[in-house]
């Protein structure tokens, strides 16, 4: 195993962390905890010392399988990561409830990496205003956690406005892979935080899994590498190539996924990528793109819609869908996470104003996407591009 410097912090972590949100399941749904034992202490004999959690994974059970797992000397070995679940906190005291409630369910009595999750901005003001950085040092001084630090969803503006907000953080944790170096924090968000002395942590390293199975367009790229890869293992890879890069986070689902990462890990390097294979998987990059249907940039000059469409999640969806071969998955985001805010944002919703198209720096018809969008994602129509919209 492979393992780099955590930051400021004066311990070193295996490259590759083991992200519990998608342990194995039964039948019913529960963890599998045989499986999900057997695949933990794997990791950990073959040198895998960083695990990741949260308050909400497996419907709050991660954190106690992860107590149980542990036991027999594993804990001593491994450095644990839990979040505190923001959205639970309405008052100060919030702060001490939760985090005494997750040591105790991760049977511990101190916590290595407490991150505040899923922060943005709309999240992390009013915990400014409940004193969560003030609280975070008292939880440090008093030993019921290590290191504080914090998962990101938000704009790189934001970001940086996070990190230069706290002396105190250890670490971050963005959505990064090779498809979203302009997504979120990005690289720049990347590259940020780690000159500010900061331990870099990467989640979705393959895209929810999207980046493991490439379509035929992508496969004849990938073939044309004098060293053979996985598609996983050249997003991995891409990664650790990185100097700025800690840890990337797998949430392994399986032993053979189990395996085939830990077996990764341990080739793994900074500069293990040539220049030339550096720019195959810009041509990757470039062949995933050019599958979108829509050449929306997510600019967001057509919002807000004056009837409440959310223009540019609707036509991510759709390329998203395309672009990985996965239109289930885009009809099940569509349907259930867009739907269980407010259905007034669906495609459907669109009537015909054509304020968004004034606004739209593509040049899109937006007026003729939207109900298209909707009769593939809302009806299940089957893409044809032939038939799409061309102004």
């Amino acid at each position: 195993m492979q393992y780099r410097q955590f930051g400021r912090l004066g311990f070193r972590v295996s490259v590759l962390g083991f992200g519990c949100m998608r342990l194995p399941r039964t039948e019913t749904g529960d963890i599998d905890e045989a499986e999900a034992t057997r695949m933990l202490h794997y990791a950990v004999e073959h040198g895998v010392n960083y695990l990741d959690t949260a308050y909400p994974y497996h419907g709050g059970e991660s954190e106690r399988f992860l107590g149980r797992a542990l036991k027999g000397g594993y804990r001593q070995r491994v450095k644990l990561a839990t979040k505190l679940p923001c959205w639970e906190v309405k008052e100060a005291s919030d702060f001490d409830r939760l985090l005494n409630e997750q040591l105790a369910k991760l049977q511990t009595d101190h916590i290595d990496v407490y991150l505040l999750h899923g922060l943005r901005k709309a999240r992390w003001e009013p915990l400014q205003k409940l004193g969560v950085t003030d609280w975070l040092e008292k939880a440090k001084a008093d030993g019921r956690i290590g290191a504080a630090g914090f998962s990101f969803h938000d704009q790189f503006d934001v970001f940086k406005q996070i990190i230069d907000a706290y002396d105190g953080w250890a670490m971050c944790q963005i959505q990064y892979n090779y498809m979203n170096e302009t997504i979120q924090a990005g690289t720049k968000g990347l590259q940020y935080a780690a000159s500010k002395g900061l331990a870099v942590v990467v989640m979705e390293p393959l895209l929810g899994g999207k980046l493991a199975k490439a379509p035929d367009a992508v496969q004849k790229l990938w073939d044309t590498a004098a060293r053979k890869r996985t598609p996983a293992e050249w997003a991995l890879m891409w990664l650790w190539n990185k100097p700025e890069v800690t840890v990337v986070l797998s949430g392994m689902s399986s032993m053979q996924q189990m395996v085939e990462n830990v077996a990764s890990a341990e080739q793994a390097a900074v500069g293990i990528l040539s220049p030339e294979e550096v720019e195959l998987v810009g041509k990757v990059r470039d062949t995933y793109e050019s599958l979108r249907a829509v050449p929306c940039t997510s600019c967001e000059y057509c919002m807000p819609c004056p009837n409440g469409v959310d223009i540019p999640r609707s036509f991510a969806i759709l390329n998203s869908g395309l672009m990985y071969g996965d239109m289930d998955d885009a009809r099940r985001r569509y349907t259930q996470f867009m739907r269980g805010q407010d259905e007034s944002i669906l495609a459907s919703s669109c009537i015909g104003c054509l304020e968004c198209e004034q606004q739209c720096p593509q040049g899109i018809p937006i007026s003729q996407w939207m109900p298209y969008v909707h009769a593939i994602l809302g009806e299940g129509k089957p893409y044809r591009p032939e038939d799409r919209p061309t102004g």
